[in-house]
């Protein structure tokens, strides 16, 4: 059906019209988009990209890049946040190394996609050249492919990628450096100043940027394989649920290369890190909540699949004709 039949069949439901608000939208959407208005064919899946960044030797976050493989360890072992939402709705969880500089120890059930053990420091340098910039890309893509889900979920982990994000964002968006960088990961006043300073220096080294140049410069292997991956989901009939602050400035990645993607992303929620709201307006985009979170792992864009599968519920609803109910007067 057509987002024009779908829009009729809830508008025939027994209800004023419009009374559901955007969960109306919602559920046309993603109808729409994997082809099925009912919920219980909705499957649903997570998959965390995880890597590290060089730009973390210039303490732009709270927490050592030994963690990054820590949490790792714990997404593995099933201990983390994500883990335990997505246990709670049925959700399984993938896990994905696209560059982890210290590797956990027991490793089973990690997909490796590694594209370096970490990204350059990009306040001194290019994070990661052209070829694997646009590898980054392609290996998303070609992950997307595998995923049987219709519903899916991309998270992420990497200690100083809230850096990262703010930098790619900026060179997509142009929106300024100081409305992009937050506290990330828990930094006091002066981290937060450093960090601040550390990232306009980063920036200040490359003018105007194409997208890949732009993750050549500045991002993460992680981010640039979530962009290729919310691509190659976004154009092949899956619904993207899009978590915070580093999954939106993947998802601007992923739109600037390939645009019509974008008609398959969901924005989860707003992000309570600094930047977040602003990378949204530019967008346009209005995400289904605000619960002042910002972990990522994905955690947002797990909340956000059960409001989805409510929002296909409706077309189970009855039309007015099956109840009996008469339908809203015409006005004379």
């Amino acid at each position: 059906m057509t987002r024009a039949d779908l829009q009729r069949l809830i508008d025939d439901k027994t209800k004023p019209t419009g009374s559901m608000g955007r969960l109306e939208s919602l559920a046309v959407q993603s109808a729409a988009i994997i082809g099925d208005i009912n919920p219980e064919n909705a499957s649903a899946s997570l998959t965390i990209f995880a890597a590290d960044h060089g730009i973390a030797a210039q303490g732009v976050s709270a927490f050592p890049q030994e963690v990054t493989g820590q949490m790792v360890a714990n997404f593995l072992a099933g201990g983390a946040a994500a883990n335990a939402i997505a246990a709670q709705f049925g959700i399984p969880v993938t896990v994905v190394d696209c560059g982890i500089m210290h590797l956990p120890a027991q490793r089973d059930g990690l997909i490796d996609m590694a594209l370096g053990r970490s990204t350059s420091d990009s306040s001194t340098g290019p994070a990661m050249s052209p070829e694997v910039a646009s590898k980054a890309i392609t290996q998303g893509r070609h992950f997307a492919s595998g995923i049987g889900s219709k519903i899916v979920c991309f998270g992420e982990m990497g200690i100083a990628n809230t850096s990262a994000a703010a930098l790619l964002a900026h060179k997509l968006s142009f929106i300024s450096v100081a409305e992009l960088v937050g506290r990330g990961t828990g930094l006091d006043d002066t981290g937060l100043s450093n960090k601040r300073e550390i990232l306009e220096r980063a920036a200040a080294r490359t003018g105007e940027l194409a997208p890949i140049e732009a993750l050549a410069e500045v991002g993460g292997f992680e981010i640039g394989t979530m962009a290729g991956a919310m691509i190659g989901a976004g154009t092949s009939d899956k619904l993207v649920v899009v978590d915070g602050f580093i999954a939106t400035a993947a998802a601007a990645l992923a739109r600037a290369i390939e645009p019509d993607c974008e008609k398959a992303f969901v924005y989860a929620h707003r992000s309570a890190e600094h930047g977040h709201r602003a990378l949204l307006d530019w967008l346009e985009a209005e995400p289904l909540f605000d619960l002042d979170m910002r972990l990522g792992e994905g955690t947002g864009a797990l909340l956000a699949v059960p409001m989805i599968r409510a929002a296909l519920s409706l077309f189970g609803m009855a039309s007015f004709s099956q109840a009996g109910v008469s339908g809203a007067t015409p006005a004379s």
